[in-house]
């Protein structure tokens, strides 16, 4: 029997979606899960994104621009300006979800071997896109102490070599929640243009900034417009991640055309999720204002429940929907499963993310938990208390 590739063999297997086989044996046994484990909003999609989807007049359904359907990437510029962000079409690509956008930034910018700095713990797929990209990551440890602030440019200076080609964060970040601010990404300008490497940003939660505290944008460093490459999506925004719409952005010229021949490879981003795209930048602002609102009411619900929880400790989030909480366990893996498997409370449990999966270092995260506050306050309320139940049991068997 022919064997796999070594890179299908070192491909690593989503830490968010391992846990489902033991969320769907709980399931048969009639217990109600909490899912806390994956960014998938219960918040509803703005009707102008269905409503343009459901009345498309289409007879054929062809083939976009390898680069996106024109006035769907027109109106994208509109909806960058009302950030202060200055594009022109040639400078976006529509992508297949904002998973294609990084995995096309990669493949663009870093040849194997490569090597990429990214604070963690990070996105988990970011382990994935690599793997396939043949790029290697050097982790910067950032620490739940301080929030998980960016770590201090010195020791991002300690880890650059001659394959060091970039940087990459999440701004507001996924699984941290952290929001960086002005001083911080002004810092990492300073180190991109010393080295002469791209700095890839992933801003898909922007609308998603709390306490009066600003976004801002690689996009807005000046003078650092030919390093700077943003990732964004429509999936968390219009709470639309089925639409599989996202985009890649840079006003390097040299990266977008060669973004665009892997873009061409793939023929085109989907035609209906674009319409949708397209017609939802029209959503009003009163939608982001309540959905902003209800975040912040979930988010301040679950820090608080957490932080009264005996020997959990969990730092408040100032953007995105994550929080990484630090549990009294030794092992999260084990523990995330062990909830799913052994125990329920009320006929009810949680399904949480393990934290070692949003590392790249072994061993970091053994006892910490990503939470995804993405369920009605009620739901909240009901997995708080499982989880405070659960945790008591399970110091009880250690």
């Amino acid at each position: 029997m022919p064997k796999i590739s070594q890179k299908a063999n070192h491909m690593p297997a989503s830490p968010i979606r391992k846990l489902v086989p033991y969320a769907e044996a709980a399931k048969k046994r009639g217990v109600k899960i909490f899912h806390l484990n994956i960014g998938q909003p219960d918040i509803e999609t703005p009707p102008q994104l269905l409503n343009a989807v459901r009345n498309a007049d289409i007879k054929v359904l062809e083939y976009s621009h390898s680069a996106g359907i024109e006035s769907y990437r027109k109106k994208l510029c509109s909806y960058y300006q009302s950030f202060n962000i200055n594009l022109g079409i040639e400078d976006i690509l529509v992508t297949t979800g904002g998973s294609e956008a990084i995995q096309v930034a990669m493949m663009t910018c870093f040849n194997p071997g490569d090597e990429i700095i990214i604070p963690e713990p990070f996105y988990a797929n970011y382990n994935g896109f690599s793997t396939a990209g043949d790029v290697v990551i050097k982790p910067i440890r950032s620490f739940i102490e301080s929030g998980f602030a960016l770590p201090p440019i010195a020791e991002f200076e300690k880890l650059i070599t001659p394959k060091t080609r970039g940087i990459m964060i999440c701004n507001p970040g996924n699984p941290t929640g952290y929001l960086y601010s002005k001083a911080e990404l002004e810092s990492l300008k300073e180190l991109v243009l010393k080295y002469d490497l791209f700095l890839l940003s992933d801003e898909v939660y922007r609308e998603f900034c709390y306490d009066g505290k600003e976004y801002v944008s690689v996009m807005h460093l000046d003078g650092l417009e030919n390093n700077t490459i943003m990732m964004d999506s429509i999936s968390k925004r219009y709470s639309a991640c089925g639409a599989r719409i996202g985009c890649l952005i840079s006003k390097n010229r040299e990266v977008m055309s060669a973004a665009l021949k892997f873009a061409q490879a793939r023929l085109s981003p989907p035609t209906f999720g674009q319409i949708g795209a397209e017609a939802a930048i029209d959503t009003p602002a009163s939608y982001f204002d309540a959905v902003k609102k209800e975040y912040v009411a979930r988010r301040d619900f679950v820090i608080e429940a957490l932080n009264k929880i005996p020997g959990v400790f969990c730092p408040k989030p100032s953007g995105a929907f994550y929080c990484i909480a630090r549990l009294p366990i030794d092992d999260a893996d084990k523990f995330c499963q062990w909830i799913l498997e052994s125990f329920q409370w009320n006929n009810q449990t949680v399904m949480m993310a393990p934290a070692t999966g949003f590392y790249s270092t072994a061993g970091e995260g053994k006892n910490e938990v990503r939470i995804a506050y993405v369920l009605k306050i009620e739901d909240l309320k009901n997995a708080m208390i499982c989880l405070e139940k659960a945790l008591e049991a399970y110091a009880d068997i250690k």
